[in-house]
């Protein structure tokens, strides 16, 4: 079992890990491109795309079992964008853009794109700052919507406890603060339990299906935007989150995140409430910072109700029970050089994989 330490087929969730490494140049791998791996729960490689782009690490699986995955060019403009893969590594479809980080297929086919943009914005501070950008596209490239997140600071002003707002100032007038909120999510919330709970209470539905939850990274904030105004209508997490990444909506209405702890020293998975902003679920490691990834990094919901959870630095993906005992345990043998670490990690069920594989047992 290839990289596998641990499989309870008994308490895990069977099926297939999608995961690759990020690759700023992969022409320096020892193999002259990058790699996107589909494994089954004994670490064995079911399917492999072959990259010639650098490539950030957050792939996804088409039901016509072809592959989309973003490049990481930040430098390399020219070459940036979002590509689709057939099974044979053919580029079948490409958007040029800067995406960064994340990014959606929508109901009717259109794809909701994180990227950023570099422009002057005096409220905040001088000098050029990166933003973000997110913005839908048809199939054809057609633009039909776009969000600037530098034009909705008075809103998270609003939002946000006083506290959290001096938090939020204090850490853009860091000089080094370009790149200022560091957005890492674009994730839109599905049909869930919160939203028919503020249905049913007769005021605003914050988290409506359709909205979007975003992650400011760089000022431990994390939010949902409303998809038919553009408004940021609900803020959380200065002086709770510390550098997370990929908060999204589960069905029962609550977050799960991945909270890195970049200076706390120790990473943790959180399902928070966001009616009542507790916590109601937590994994930490014992002790712990033995589980630490201070950059990148994301947990996944699993059917049977275990987390998935990708601590990216250390290349290490592992399964939770409800209770945090641990049913998988992985860590890819697959880095060479050139090779960075794992972003971000999907599992798939069996049926989601028969475009790709055919009918065959996990």
């Amino acid at each position: 079992m290839q990289g596998v330490k641990i499989l309870d087929s008994g308490k895990c969730y069977d099926g297939y890990t999608l995961f690759c490494h990020s690759y700023e140049d992969p022409t320096t791998a020892a193999s002259g491109e990058g790699h996107i791996y589909l494994i089954d729960m004994e670490g064995r490689v079911q399917h492999e795309w072959r990259t010639q782009t650098a490539q950030q690490s957050f792939c996804r699986l088409l039901p016509n079992g072809n592959l989309l995955y973003p490049t990481r060019d930040r430098s390399r403009l020219e070459a940036a964008g979002l590509r689709e893969l057939d099974p044979d590594s053919n580029v079948v479809w490409y958007y040029h853009c800067r995406i960064d980080h994340d990014c959606q297929v929508l109901e009717n086919g259109n794809l909701m794109l994180h990227t950023i943009t570099d422009r002057m914005v005096p409220a905040l501070g001088v000098g050029l700052k990166r933003n973000p950008y997110m913005l839908e596209i048809t199939r054809d490239k057609e633009l039909v919507w776009e969000w600037r997140g530098e034009e909705h600071l008075d809103e998270l002003e609003a939002l946000l406890p006083t506290d959290g707002w001096a938090h939020f100032l204090e850490r853009i007038q860091d000089p080094f603060a370009f790149d200022w909120a560091h957005n890492n999510t674009c994730q839109i919330i599905p049909p869930n339990a919160t939203a028919e709970k503020e249905k049913a209470a007769g005021g605003p539905v914050r988290f409506k299906p359709g909205n979007i939850v975003f992650s400011y990274r760089s000022v431990d904030i994390i939010g949902v935007i409303e998809r038919e105004t553009g408004q940021i209508v609900w803020a959380w997490g200065p002086g709770e989150l510390d550098g997370q990444h990929k908060p999204h909506m589960l069905p029962n209405g609550n977050l799960l995140i991945f909270d890195n702890g970049t200076l706390r020293g120790y990473s943790r998975v959180i399902e928070l409430n966001p009616l009542t902003e507790e916590i109601v679920w937590e994994y930490v490691a014992e002790p712990k910072e033995s589980f630490c990834s201070r950059y990148i990094s994301g947990a996944q919901r699993l059917p049977n109700g275990n987390t998935l959870i990708c601590e990216g630095a250390s290349c290490h993906l592992f399964e939770v029970t409800p209770d945090k005992e641990v049913v998988w345990d992985y860590v890819s043998p697959f880095k060479e050089e050139g090779a960075l670490a794992v972003y971000r990690c999907l599992r798939y069920a069996p049926e989601d994989v028969e475009a790709l594989l055919g009918k065959r047992s996990p």
